[in-house]
């Protein structure tokens, strides 16, 4: 199989990248900064994230694609902040599409980044994939950010929608972000701790996608997260626990609001996202609970 990946440089694609060259296929990334010559089957090609260019020509002819392209939200949400990160995921998707529209050889698949956050806050139930969208900032860059990718439909594409919950790896600088308080012994919830907190592990955000390119039954949004989500404060008590720290001061939501801005939705509100479509296909998590993948990742 050949793969074509946008985006493929960050903590996700850089996983599937290497999972998938270790599994013989072949890999192209899409990147605004490509690295000279090849490494283990995988190839660097240079795009803006945003026009047509030569980097076309390697969707012509490929098996798949996938696009995680889009601006960092690990940073306070100014105006240009969050322009910068609804710009860039439309953009790049609307590039993605156009090209596999002039394909005379189509790509089978499209695989598109998303995340849970298309559903808001949804403070309790469960949140599978025919949940509606939430209207905030990120429910609706996700809404807009899948419409974009579903136009490959269009095409004759199949198209999947990952919605992500926050990933647990020991090189993710979100969940170091959050181990830190923890480290210096001052962790603990943050907010009420009583919100959901859909998460997943890397190696089953890798498996998920690579279920996704080859499994042709699977369409539509797909919620990649463990199908046990946690509330706030049993993360904390996890989190804790491996690192053999306390876990009960907590972070208090007004703190967040001032620290954070806009951007405390991440940490203050959640949903419980269950897995529903994943768990339907077979699926097959390698860390089904939050203990197991908290421990191989401290």
């Amino acid at each position: 199989m050949k793969a074509v990946l946008a985006g493929g440089s960050g903590l996700i694609g850089r996983a599937l990248a290497e999972r998938l060259a270790t599994g013989g296929h072949e890999v192209v990334i899409l990147t605004r900064k490509p690295q000279v010559g090849s490494q283990r089957g995988i190839r660097f090609v240079q795009w803006d994230g945003a026009s047509p260019g030569s980097w076309q020509t390697e969707i012509d002819g490929a098996d798949a694609v996938v696009n995680l392209a889009g601006e960092s939200v690990g940073s306070r949400w100014t105006k240009a902040k969050k322009s910068r990160i609804m710009t860039s995921r439309l953009q790049a998707t609307r590039a993605i599409v156009q090209a596999l529209g002039s394909s005379p050889r189509k790509p089978s698949v499209l695989v598109n980044a998303s995340a849970v956050g298309f559903y808001g806050n949804v403070p309790e139930g469960d949140v599978t994939e025919s949940a509606p969208p939430g209207d905030d900032f990120l429910g609706r860059t996700c809404t807009q950010w899948e419409a974009e990718a579903r136009r490959a439909g269009d095409y004759g594409v199949r198209v999947t929608l990952m919605r992500t919950g926050f990933v647990i790896a020991r090189q993710a600088e979100a969940f170091r972000r959050l181990l830190l308080p923890f480290k210096l012994f001052a962790g603990g919830p943050f907010g009420s701790g009583k919100q959901w907190f859909p998460w997943i592990h890397l190696e089953d955000v890798v498996s998920g996608y690579i279920y996704a390119l080859e499994n042709p039954g699977l369409s539509g949004p797909v919620n990649l997260t463990s199908p046990n989500p946690v509330r706030v404060k049993h993360l904390a008590q996890e989190i804790g626990k491996a690192l053999h720290r306390p876990s009960f001061i907590p972070a208090p939501a007004f703190a967040l609001k001032v620290v954070l801005g806009e951007m405390s939705d991440l940490l203050l509100k959640g949903q419980k996202a269950v897995p529903l479509k994943l768990k339907e296909h077979g699926f097959a998590f390698q860390y089904p609970a939050v203990e197991e993948a908290i421990r191989a990742s401290v």
